[in-house]
């Protein structure tokens, strides 16, 4: 990377795609920002943050090498380790679990954006401006899902997420739950999964995790 113009804010961006990723850098430097890293995946952000010490931290929510969290995770050391450095994570999907996880992390120089609605350059310039500056910015569907989960956590579930969940109450196995419902055993484990994150249960033992979501199931 060409040494940073100090009058620019310095941005870092990991993005497992590498269209993705120059795109951003070529948006960046547009909106007048210098992008001194870049990364295909987090773990690699985390070694060489600490030298390059940006004024904010770009990165996708899910990349290698599990593809589920590991941009949230990174975002929320970023915050504790370095709290000079901003994040800003840029999503695909709306994953409400993640963002509550960010936010309860710390005040202040967050965002959570999804990325098929950033319709402008000046958008995003916006938002990487004001959590450079302290602030907090959400994409109005997050701000949805967080107060959904906040009224009722059941609500964030798809029609097929609860059908597996009443499933599970009734005492059901994964591969009984498939058969019920004429599905594989993998499309059962992957909304169970999901269930699990939309209810922010923590990875403790799935038998534990399936007990508190039958729970939350039955107390709604």
């Amino acid at each position: 990377m060409p040494a940073s113009d100090p009058s620019r804010l310095r941005v870092v961006v990991a993005d497992d795609s590498v269209l993705l990723r120059e795109g951003l850098i070529r948006l960046f430097d547009e909106a007048g920002f210098d992008t001194v890293g870049a990364f295909g995946d987090a773990d690699s952000l985390l070694a060489e943050i600490g030298e390059l010490a940006p004024d904010v931290a770009v990165l996708d929510v899910r990349m290698p090498p599990t593809y589920r969290d590991e941009g949230v995770r990174a975002a929320i050391r970023v915050r504790s380790e370095h709290p000079d450095t901003a994040v800003l994570l840029l999503s695909q999907y709306v994953e409400g679990t993640y963002a509550q996880e960010l936010l309860s992390a710390g005040s202040g120089s967050t965002g959570y954006l999804l990325k098929d609605r950033i319709a402008s350059l000046d958008e995003l310039k916006d938002a990487i401006t004001r959590v450079a500056d302290g602030g907090t910015v959400l994409d109005p569907q997050v701000v949805r899902e967080l107060l959904v989960r906040r009224t009722d956590p059941l609500g964030a579930l798809t029609p097929r997420e609860t059908e597996v969940l009443q499933l599970m109450a009734e005492g059901r196995t994964n591969a009984g739950i498939a058969q019920r419902l004429v599905i594989g055993v993998g499309a059962v484990e992957k909304n169970v999964t999901s269930i699990f994150q939309k209810l922010g249960l923590e990875d403790s033992g799935d038998d534990h995790r399936r007990v508190l979501a039958v729970l939350a199931f039955l107390q709604r």
